[in-house]
């Protein structure tokens, strides 16, 4: 231990460079952290650890404030200040010191500086904004450490709301001619991304200019952002796949320099990555897929080697393979792989084994058939890891037929499992696989009745909430309602007369619902009977107030009179008096209602609970009450959200930029007291300034002698003594297959007795019935061919037809930038920019635009065949469109889907106040639809249909138009409506289509025409704002004018008032949503600053003015 403790304090001067003199190698006897720490390794208490810290820190504390301390002092000072933080002593009279420390030091002065920066603030403190100008400085630093340290800090914790400030001269570093430079400059932006994506939308281009770095290491840093993107919207990068598999080829061909690799595996972390991204980019698509097939192949024959780095990759080749469209070849290797991995001996590999069966079973059950009598033999495994994992799989494919043997085995691993996270989540697979695959109401309920008896009150509250709900609702059959309510009843009552002193809080509340909802079902048994069971419950020691409550409840239910009455009254008497609230009212409602039965039934009537309850989520019986309170000057009602934002805005400092000058017309009010929400809502990832460690020093080396090894170099070591004795073969490898490892599996398994093997076969036979003769296995979380047990109410449905849907193809709206120069240029085929000009850059391009400017098509340009055809197909439904709407403009008319019944087309019209959605529906059979409906829904738009419907019958070769006036409920960029539209042909059966329409925020945009002053008063009512500096419009004599003419053009914005270098502007979605923006040209760029009372709209229409700005 004293090596360990000398090697790691000669390390510490280098690292951290306390000594200034070359060639220093030793921690000197006067360095003040040499002392501090040998002092802290030869205590023997806590105790005394603590009054050594207490005694340094104030050290720390006299000197960091004294003026005659040079730079190189508090160099070390820092360090030691560290060191004290690491070890959970809070030191934040050092926090100011070390900001000054990175501002006014040299560079190794800077770098402890900005190191202990890093250590004590977190994203969301308040002293950090005093280091934004010392970044902005280091940035534009001409010395490349300090530029790499700047970039460090920006992609550790730089505050959200300064990002605007320096995201130009971040973009700039994408550029510069070092690589550690770009690399760090792409890291930052990644950050920018996660925390702020809309503050970085306009630089995706830039994304793919590092993607295709001349340098690996820039271009690997990429691939974070390109993961991430791709995961948010796979179809925009769709474009994109042939350059991930060509660069997936370099690697695994070694072509990249050989510090990449890991133990000889070339670039394995990369390899993960682009795996990944592959599979993300190839799922439930085959001609994307197809260009993978044979990357991975040679992924799979390339990593055989034994080493774990490469089993990793193993595994996400196999997942990859399993998720994109299929190949029976690369199934049968990815198949044999996961063989491999879950017959090895090595307890790791059988886990990673196991987590890769487990996600494949749901493309392919019938592997797991194939090793069933492994899976066996893992129920019975020691370790407990390797258990949990086997019953994860078992849940994956669990059916009517195994659904009692399997949940058999997760109750047996409940009552030995220690930990509360598996517990929480077996309870909650067991009650799910009760109520999907029950045989029986019997065994539903002792099911429900063990689950709430292990779990106790450690449940999720959706377990009982929807076991209840089950209860209450009920199923197809009426019958079977009744027989499974009162098989609960008789449980229930069963288990209060057997003691109720030891079952969970959860349960008991359950048992309490039940028994008051349903116990009348049970004739022989009295009410009274009932009651008394229940007043038990409120004697025992261990019932919590919630739980009393219940009880209560279910007495009021049942209490109608009778011998019972006079236990009534003594517990509502009990209780009215209590100092908890609900049972204080409980109570009261316990002794009201049981003296009267009239209006105990009205209140509470026995078949209540099984009738639908309509909840008015709009609270709309309270807006007379809340007019009147108004009207008597009470204060608006405030979201969580806006009262915590103006909490912390009385305790925040003041961030407002010194350069944005406020709006015309304000100058005379105060309004530095209004604070950027996004300022206030930084939600910081770290939960404190320091760690807590505890940390025991001692000199003396720990003492194995005579503890029994458990645990060594392959996991959990066998308990038995003959395996010990056993002679050490070598593990075989796991790609291997098991006939070329026979005699090494044999040399260390034990053979089994033929009792033991004949119970195994019988445990598999129940474990994987159904999977064989299955072609399509029920798996959880997937859609049913089976029917479940309980079911709830049946709602109608019709049978669908394929549909052909074009918005369904893969975006080629995204440009291929990548030049030729990455790692191999002969190998990558990609396009400029310049070559794919005519696309349009947005994957999320809506279905149509309407604006009123557009621009005209070359003229010496011939119309293809397919542009003929949908000219001819607009200008033929732009006949069916209602009188009033003709003459407004509309957008292109597209095709949503279109099969052999049926054509569904529809475009959006701009009206002042509105806009409304047209669906032309068009019959192009030779018989006529009946039947007809067509429903649109949007979780963003409100949807009410303007004109009347189209008759139900739709006549052969007809077209019916349908309107819907669409409002804004929520901003967004873009808005999805899903619509279905079902139909029944003469002779057939009832058919439904899906199809869905996008169309952007934009439409929505209407110019708001203020004055200046109004203008002014509003935006001092607004706070929910976003900054950020925009492009300028290249004009040498007015860009701002031009900017402006740009905007008012393509989003259909309002300028109130342009005075020199600044101007408002302001806009709206309805008359209840404007939006306010305030410009200024500074520094060559546009600084806009919105504001709105609506929290989404401000970077939603930030988003569209820098795309209108951005193209042509």
């Amino acid at each position: 231990m004293s090596d360990v403790v000398e090697k790691t304090l000669t390390a510490l001067p280098s690292l951290l460079s306390l000594d200034s003199q070359p060639g220093s190698a030793k921690l000197s006897s006067s360095s003040k952290l040499g002392n501090l720490i040998r002092g802290i390794t030869e205590l023997t208490s806590k105790h005394e650890e603590e009054k050594l810290i207490q005694r340094e820190l104030l050290l720390i504390k006299e000197q960091v404030s004294s003026p005659n301390t040079t730079m190189r002092q508090m160099k070390e000072l820092m360090v030691r200040a560290i060191y004290c933080e690491m070890l959970g002593y809070g030191v934040s009279f050092s926090y100011i010191h070390a900001i000054k420390l990175a501002q006014q030091g040299n560079v190794l002065e800077k770098r402890v500086g900005y190191l202990a920066v890093s250590l004590f603030l977190n994203e969301g403190h308040e002293l950090l904004l005093l280091l934004v100008n010392t970044v902005l400085k280091d940035l534009q630093s001409t010395n490349l450490i300090e530029v790499c340290m700047a970039l460090t800090v920006v992609s550790q914790m730089f505050p959200k709301d300064m990002i605007p400030a320096i995201l130009p001269l971040v973009e700039e570093k994408l550029n510069h001619p070092k690589e550690i430079i770009r690399r760090k400059a792409v890291l930052a932006l990644y950050k920018f991304y996660l925390i702020a994506p809309n503050q970085v939308q306009h630089i995706h281009n830039k994304f793919r200019k590092a993607l295709c770095d001349k340098d690996p290491g820039v271009m690997s840093a990429s691939l974070h952002i390109y993961l991430q993107l791709i995961q948010e919207n796979p179809e925009g990068y769709k474009d994109l796949a042939p350059s991930f598999v060509t660069i997936l080829k370099q690697v695994v061909a070694g072509k990249l320099p050989m510090d990449f690799n890991y133990h000889s595996v070339p670039a394995p972390w990369l390899q993960i990555h682009l795996l990944r991204i592959l599979s993300l980019l190839g799922k439930s698509d085959q001609s994307t897929s197809e260009i993978m097939y044979e990357i991975l192949d040679e992924s799979l024959r390339r990593a055989e080697m034994n080493h774990n780095i490469t089993y990793a990759i193993l595994y996400e080749c196999v997942k990859c393979v399993y998720t994109i469209h299929p190949k029976s070849d690369l199934l049968e290797k990815a198949a044999k792989c996961i063989g491999n991995f879950v017959l090895s001996p090595k307890i790791n590999l059988k886990y990673l084994g196991l987590k890769a069966l487990t996600y494949v079973v749901q493309q392919d059950p019938k592997l797991a058939l194939q090793h069933q009598m492994t899976i066996i033999e893992c129920l019975d495994h020691p370790d407990l890891i390797i258990k949990r994992e086997t019953l994860e799989l078992l849940f994956r494919i669990t059916n009517e037929q195994n659904v009692t043997v399997i949940v058999e085995k997760m109750l047996d691993f409940l009552q030995i499992n220690k930990d509360d996270h598996t517990t929480i989540d077996l309870v909650g697979k067991v009650a799910e696989l009760a109520e999907k695959y029950a045989p029986d109401n019997e065994w539903f309920i002792e099911t429900m009745n063990t689950v709430f008896s292990v779990g106790g009150d450690l449940l999720q509250p959706d377990i009982p909430n929807s076991f209840l709900k089950l209860l209450s609702e009920g199923f197809d059959s009426v019958e079977e309602d009744k027989k499974l309510r009162l098989f609960a009843v008789n449980s229930y009552v069963s288990l209060l007369e057997g003691g109720p002193s030891k079952l969970p809080q959860r349960f008991l509340q359950v048992i309490c619902w039940v028994l008051g909802e349903f116990s009348h079902l049970r004739e022989d048994l009295e009410p009274d009977v009932v009651l008394r069971m229940l007043a038990k419950l409120l004697d025992m020691k261990s019932s919590s107030s919630e739980t009393k409550c219940w009880v209560l409840m279910a007495m009021t239910k049942l209490c109608s009179g009778g011998a019972a009455l006079a236990l009534v009254q003594d517990v509502s008497e009990t209780y009215s008096s209590s100092l908890d609230t609900m049972l204080r009212q409980r109570a009261q409602e316990l002794q009201i209602l049981s003296q009267d039965s009239k209006l105990q039934a009205k209140v509470l009537p026995r078949s209540a609970s099984m009738e639908p309850v309509e909840v008015d989520s709009s609270l709309s019986f309270l807006d007379g009450f809340v007019s009147e309170a108004l009207a008597a000057g009470a204060a608006p009602y405030k979201p969580p959200h806006q009262r915590q934002e103006e909490l912390s805005r009385s305790k925040a400092l003041n961030m407002e930029p010194y350069g944005l000058s406020l709006p015309i017309g304000m100058s005379s009010c105060s309004v530095t007291d209004r604070q950027s929400p996004t300022l206030l809502s930084i939600s910081s990832g770290l939960s404190g300034d320091s760690a807590d460690f505890s940390h025991k020093g001692s000199s003396a080396a720990l003492k194995l002698d005579g503890v029994k090894r458990l645990w060594g170099r392959d996991g959990y070591l066998a308990k038995k003594e003959a395996a010990e004795e056993a002679p050490q073969v070598e593990a075989a490898s796991p790609v291997r297959s098991p006939s070329q490892r026979g005699d090494t599996d044999g040399s260390v398994s034990q053979t089994p007795t033929p009792e033991c093997d004949q119970e195994k076969q019988q445990l598999a036979s129940s474990l994987f019935v159904g999977l064989a003769t299955q072609s399509s296995v029920c798996l959880m979380g997937k859609s049913e061919p089976t029917s479940q047990r309980f079911r709830r109410k049946p709602k109608a449905s019709g049978g669908s037809e394929p549909m052909s849907n074009p918005l369904a193809s893969p975006s080629d709206g995204a440009d291929n930038v990548l030049p030729q120069n990455l790692l191999d240029s002969s190998d990558l085929d990609v396009s400029s920019p310049e070559q794919t000009h005519g696309l349009p850059q947005d994957p999320d391009t809506p279905n149509g635009s309407c604006t009123a400017e557009e621009e005209s098509a070359d003229p010496m340009a011939e119309p293809s065949a397919h542009e003929d055809l949908d000219r001819s197909r607009d200008s033929c439904l732009s006949s069916h469109l209602p009188a009033e709407l003709s003459a407004l403009s509309h957008s292109e008319i597209t095709s949503l889907c279109s099969n052999q019944s049926l054509d569904v087309s529809a475009c959006h019209v701009q009206r002042e106040d509105s806009v409304v959605l047209v669906v032309f529906v068009s019959n192009r059979s030779d018989f006529c639809l009946q039947q007809m409906r067509l429903q649109v829904q949007s979780e963003e738009l409100e949807v009410s249909c303007a004109s009347d419907c189209p008759s139900e019958e739709l006549k052969s070769h007809s077209v019916a138009v349908c309107q819907y006036l669409l409002t804004v409920q929520r901003p967004s960029v873009h808005f999805d409506l899903s619509a279905t539209v079902s139909w029944q042909l003469p002779a057939g059966s009832p058919q439904t289509a899906p199809f869905s329409y996008k169309l952007p925020l934009t439409g929505f945009i209407r110019a708001l025409r203020l004055s200046t002053e109004e203008y002014g008063a509003m935006w001092l009512a607004y706070s929910h704002d976003t900054k950020l500096n925009l492009t300028l419009m290249d004009d040498d004599q007015d860009p701002l004018a031009a900017t402006l003419h740009v905007l008012k053009r393509k989003l259909q914005l309002h300028v109130v008032e342009i005075i020199g270098v600044e101007a408002i502007v302001a806009c709206c979605l309805q008359q209840d949503q404007p939006c306010l923006m305030h410009c200024r040209v500074h520094a060559g760029m546009l600084a806009v600053w919105l504001r709105s009372p609506v929290p989404d709209l401000p970077d939603c229409l930030l988003y569209h003015c820098q795309r209108a700005l951005q193209e042509p």
